[in-house]
């Protein structure tokens, strides 16, 4: 309906009901005076901006647009700016010089949904010191901003679901996404492509291992760790082929500065902390129940689980809210860096809370799991006479003497029997097949029935969640017009999507990344996980499309060339694997000393604790090793078959040259480097905008409703 770039959600009333009436007056002159500035500040530099009513009571939502006259000076300013950042530098060159010439040489006339969008937001956003005009929710002169957002396409959002549903995944594909949501967006599917892809061949081996195989196959755990290396080394190009293909490879070295700029290491604390209480939790669900006869006992073995998930996510949010303090506090010159930081710190938590159960299970409750319950039960008699005089007073017994009811097994002989065999196969199910299916219920079907939710209290005719969905509001004549009708709908959808939360790509790459750690750390335990996984991937991809266009507000385009940190976390888990999957295969393959024992470790039984953990760990000093020889061979091979001789690498290298060959022309040109591109001049973005396209931005309903706050006060 309108080229609408930008939605600044403004707070123009404390939501506080305390006030006074002398507050409330002072309250809204302050929100007049900043939203005037706010008007001003825009409308100086350029853009239309208008306001409008927000959804709830003391919100208002402003409008902003940029002219395709101004559109194109931001293009050229960013392009002029690219070029002397790569003038003034003289390392690094090749990894910039492709993505500075594919710009220079781009038609200006043409611009991408996102490329629009990116360069206004990044003006509107980016500091004066970069040349924009500072205004983020971060920065303390505008402290009323709530947010700032861009409104989805829905013809579209309706074109893309579609497609997605009637297609495969391809090139085109991916270019399109790239188009409407950006780089970001684009290369988190292309990355979901890639690792689905991958899947097909360790899903076939571990199907062929399932049904053909033996049990803890070293065979399926060599492949599954030559996969896992295998597939980070490629992704690490492929991800540079597409960066080269994009344009956007080394985009970050001239990423501009964060709005608002303040590493204790207390990581350490939380993961101890964390790890401490899963292994309660585990000693617990494991030992302590198992042995446990007294009252309720049918019933006290879903105590550690009801305990986990009321603990568990309080104690993550509470040590995300510190992460996100103490990377603030750090002072990130660059977004990236910033996201990268506060990353690595909330995978590292969420990486304890998904393997740590599994490998506790692994090597300590399987093998040394009859030593383990022995050593508890000993444990738990030493306070034999605490237990007795809390049976007295309730008239139980603490033993089977007295004709009660005992709290303990006390068959010292039991431990064998109380052993659960399939716990690792029932851990493997539930984290890939049950935990999968409530994650897609969590992503999808929660957010539909809260938000139905939320309009029931809120009082809506029906809980309907169609832009045309009934509203209580005032009519006016003028409404009976096309005109107005679509204006008052437009209006609708806009407030709609004010309501919902900003996408945040950290969840899907941490589903992703912790899924890919289960296949290569643990499904040597359980050879249908790969299946499990790609198989929830298929339906990973158009769920996630689906949640972004229905969800959540439309992602903000950013340009990047790499996935980051989460590069790093899949190359730790890699080398992880070699540790997991040679010690898995030390511990449980089935050996002729283990042949007619029902335990997978039996073989173990007669070996000395010291001597097992001292084989063990010499094994995973060798895989080790092994890691780092394999992937160096690996990356250097598919150097060579992928990387070499491609056009990307061709395109690359021309650019270079001419870059080059540019920048040494300037210098003897000029004796400083600010000598714009050949061919490029450069605009300043013009003072003020040309006149408003319509009615429709004349008419400001922003401080209208500031000022009926006033006279209510």
């Amino acid at each position: 309906m309108r080229d609408i770039d930008l939605v600044i959600v403004f707070r123009a009333s404390s939501s506080s009901l305390l006030l006074s009436k002398q507050q409330a007056r002072l309250d809204a002159q302050q929100a007049e005076d900043q939203y005037t500035r706010l008007l001003e500040t825009l409308r100086n530099a350029g853009l239309y901006a208008v306001g409008r009513r927000g959804e709830r009571q003391g919100q208002l939502i402003l409008l902003v647009s940029c002219s395709g006259h101004q559109l194109k000076q931001l293009l050229q300013r960013e392009r002029q700016d690219t070029y002397l950042f790569i003038q003034s530098i003289h390392f690094s060159l090749t990894l910039i010089t492709f993505a500075a010439t594919s710009a220079l040489k781009t038609d200006s006339t043409v611009f991408r949904p996102s490329e629009r969008l990116r360069l206004v937001h990044s003006y509107v956003t980016a500091s004066s010191s970069d040349g924009g005009l500072g205004i983020h929710p971060d920065n303390d002169a505008w402290p009323r901003i709530e947010s700032i957002m861009a409104l989805h396409d829905p013809e579209f959002n309706n074109f893309w679901i579609r497609s997605l549903t009637t297609s495969s995944v391809g090139h085109d594909k991916l270019d399109t996404i790239r188009a409407h949501f950006g780089e970001a967006v684009s290369l988190y599917f292309a990355f979901l492509a890639s690792y689905t892809r991958a899947l097909l061949f360790i899903s076939a081996a571990g199907l062929a291992t399932y049904f053909f195989g033996q049990a803890y196959s070293i065979i399926y755990s060599s492949l599954l760790f030559v996969w896992s290396v295998i597939f980070v080394e490629y992704w690490r190009i492929r991800e540079r082929l597409y960066s080269v293909a994009w344009g956007c490879l080394g985009s970050v070295r001239v990423e501009r500065f964060r709005p608002r700029s303040l590493k204790r290491p207390i990581i350490a604390l939380f993961a101890s902390v964390l790890a401490g209480l899963l292994t309660a939790f585990f000693i617990f669900e494991a030992f302590v129940t198992t042995l446990y006869t007294g009252p309720g006992h049918e019933y006290i073995s879903l105590a550690p689980t009801v305990i986990f998930a009321a603990v568990i996510p309080r104690f993550l949010t509470i040590y995300r809210t510190y992460a996100q303090r103490l990377t603030q506090w750090e002072n990130h010159k660059h977004q990236s860096t910033f996201d990268a930081s506060l990353t690595i710190k909330t995978f590292s938590l969420s990486s304890i809370v998904a393997y740590l159960g599994l490998g506790l299970s692994a090597f300590i409750y399987v093998p040394f799991g009859e030593t383990a319950i022995n050593y508890v039960q000993h444990f738990l008699f030493l306070t034999s006479d605490t237990v007795s005089s809390l049976a007295s007073s309730s008239g139980l017994s603490a033993s089977n003497e007295k004709g009660g009811r005992a709290f303990f097994v006390s068959d010292k002989g039991a431990a064998h029997a109380k052993l659960n065999r399939s716990r690792l196969q029932n851990q493997m199910f539930a984290y890939t097949v049950t935990n999968q299916a409530i994650n897609f219920f969590l992503e999808v079907g929660l957010p539909f029935l809260t938000r139905a939710f939320a309009s029931v209290r809120s009082g809506k005719r029906r809980p309907s969640l169609s832009v045309t969905a009934k509203k209580k509001r005032v009519g006016f004549d003028d409404e009976k017009s096309g005109a107005a009708r679509d204006e008052r709908e437009f209006l609708e959808r806009v407030r709609r999507e004010v309501s919902l939360p900003e996408y945040d790509l950290f969840e899907d790459y941490d589903e992703m990344a912790n899924q890919f750690g289960y296949v290569a750390l643990w499904s040597t335990i359980w050879p249908l996980a790969p299946v499990m996984a790609l198989l929830n991937n298929v339906v990973e991809f158009r769920s996630d499309a689906f949640k972004i266009v229905t969800h959540f507000r439309r992602p903000l385009p950013k340009r990047i060339d790499t996935i980051g940190p989460w590069l790093d976390c899949l190359s730790f888990l890699s080398w992880l694997s070699a540790l997991t999957n040679s010690a898995l295969v030390y511990l449980f393959r089935p050996t002729a000393a283990a042949a007619g024992s029902s335990s997978p470790s039996a073989f173990v039984a007669d070996v000395k604790t010291e001597t097992v953990l001292l084989r063990a760990l010499f094994i995973a000093l060798a895989a080790s090793h092994g890691y780092i020889i394999l992937r160096a061979g690996v990356r250097h091979v598919l150097e060579r078959v992928l990387w070499v001789g491609s056009a990307e690498k061709a395109c690359m290298d021309e650019a270079a040259r001419e870059v080059k060959e540019q920048h040494l022309q300037s210098v003897r040109v000029t004796a400083g480097l600010a000598a714009p591109a050949p061919g490029l001049a450069v605009e300043e973005p013009t003072a003020s905008s040309p006149p408003p396209p319509g009615e429709f931005w004349q008419f400001d309903e922003g401080l209208d409703e500031i000022r009926k706050g006033i006279k209510e006060a």
